[in-house]
């Protein structure tokens, strides 16, 4: 096909493509069309094939028309993307008209378009950047916190002998707010409520107040609440409670013996050998923890460095891919969920537009990663391939077999491809950059708001 094109930058990633597609090439779509439609036109009078050009042109001229150019863009189009594979619309970004083109056979035709691409981001100067990797020790306190996390996991709740109250029980209380009248406070009632002591797990946070209370006693306790105290209704006042303790339970821990490991986990023989699983498990989430927090590091700093527009369409496109995955969480459609989200006094828009500032930073950070992995030629082998199912399958206590059954799935396979490329990226960088120790996190602080 003959034809011009003309790309012109606009904000935020976005193109303006100038098309001109020469006269004889719009002539001949123009006969093309026509004759399509001489071949399947049925029109009183004449029989099918046999309909004068003339009479179509006539009854059919403007769809005619409209069609030839909806195939002459279509065909240029692909010419031109096949050509320009760096300026193809993104795939949610649908070309637009300002203003669609007049067909002329007399004329060359022209038409414009817009839409976003693929943001362009050269990467070069790693100067200046330096990555501090946290220092991350795993002691016998950590281990023993997850031994004691998995016997509360496998513990048995039972009636306390002595029915007193102390911290780690499970209590069950009656209670209302007692007014200066010395009745019942209507509406404060709460029957049956149940927590766990020490947790703080109550909206009066009476806790430490029922320790050494017994089964069936009744207490009246006073409670001073400070001006920022998390319960708005609550701040800065003095209420009185009237609780009743109705039951008190334990949790009946098992030993940490040979058995209880076998009872976790049939591959146990020993307990020593759940410590040592265990042990392994922790190193490895320690690792690849340290390692996702000091690739964030590194992305931050190179989004900083280097400054670009993401496109309208794909910051839309993540916000409302986040916002049908909330509504997934919740069980429900995008459309109840902002019914939902309404009834409780907020909006859709605001709630997007919360989350804008990160879906921005985080579409850089996949920007910039997938424009060096392309700049650098970054690829995997099938052999390195096969040394990722190795490293997962001995992270994840599995056989390499048992890992290979769980990417036979092509995205998942692609997943794991791109992941490898990933890592492959960061380990060349972290030769380019300064990479020192940072401060010293303890194991069960590398994880929170994660």
């Amino acid at each position: 096909m003959k034809l011009t094109k003309e790309f012109k930058q606009l904000e935020k990633s976005a193109v303006e493509l100038t098309v001109t597609i020469a006269k004889k090439e719009v002539e001949e779509a123009y006969k093309n069309t026509l004759t399509a439609y001489t071949k399947n036109a049925q029109i009183p009078g004449f029989r099918k094939g046999h309909v004068p050009a003339n009479v179509l042109e006539r009854k059919y001229g403007d769809s005619i028309k409209a069609d030839t150019i909806g195939t002459l863009i279509d065909q240029s189009f692909d010419e031109i993307f096949k050509e320009e594979t760096d300026m193809r619309p993104l795939p949610y970004s649908q070309p637009t008209m300002d203003k669609a083109p007049e067909l002329d056979m007399t004329k060359d035709l022209t038409y414009t378009v817009k839409y976003d691409v693929f943001p362009k981001v050269e990467i070069k100067n790693f100067s200046g950047i330096t990555v501090k990797e946290p220092q991350v020790e795993i002691t016998d306190a950590d281990l023993n916190d997850e031994l004691k996390a998995m016997q509360e996991r496998n513990a048995m709740v039972i009636d306390k002998k002595d029915n007193t109250v102390a911290k780690d029980d499970i209590v069950t209380v009656d209670f209302f707010e007692v007014g200066e009248d010395g009745k019942e406070v209507a509406g404060t009632k709460r029957q049956d409520f149940v927590f766990t002591v020490g947790t703080g797990e109550n909206l009066y946070k009476i806790d430490d107040e029922i320790v050494g209370m017994k089964k069936d006693e009744t207490k009246e306790i006073t409670k001073k609440f400070k001006k920022d105290y998390e319960d708005s209704d609550l701040a800065g006042k003095t209420v009185k409670l009237s609780v009743t303790v109705k039951a008190v339970k334990q949790r009946d821990l098992p030993a940490l013996d040979d058995e209880f490991a076998q009872d976790c986990n049939e591959k146990y023989k020993t307990l020593q050998d759940m410590k040592d699983d265990i042990k392994r498990n922790m190193e490895t989430a320690k690792n690849r923890r340290v390692r996702e927090m000091k690739n964030n590091s590194l992305l931050e700093q190179l989004v900083e460095k280097n400054a670009f527009d993401i496109p309208a369409s794909m910051l839309a496109a993540e916000l409302d891919g986040r916002w049908r995955m909330m509504a997934q969480q919740f069980q429900t459609t995008p459309e109840q969920l902002e019914k939902m989200v309404t009834s409780s006094g907020q909006t859709k828009e605001a709630m997007l537009e919360q989350w804008t500032g990160d879906s921005e930073k985080m579409l850089k950070s996949r920007i910039i990663v997938d424009s060096l992995i392309r700049a650098r030629n970054i690829s995997v082998t099938p052999e390195e391939i096969e040394e990722q199912y190795k490293k997962i399958a001995e992270e994840g206590g599995m056989t390499v077999e048992e890992v290979k059954k769980h990417y036979e799935d092509p995205r998942a396979k692609e997943y794991i491809i791109d992941d490898t490329k990933e890592n492959k990226l960061y380990d060349e960088i972290y030769k380019e950059v300064k990479v020192t120790k940072g401060d010293k996190v303890a194991f069960k602080d590398l994880f929170q708001n994660y």
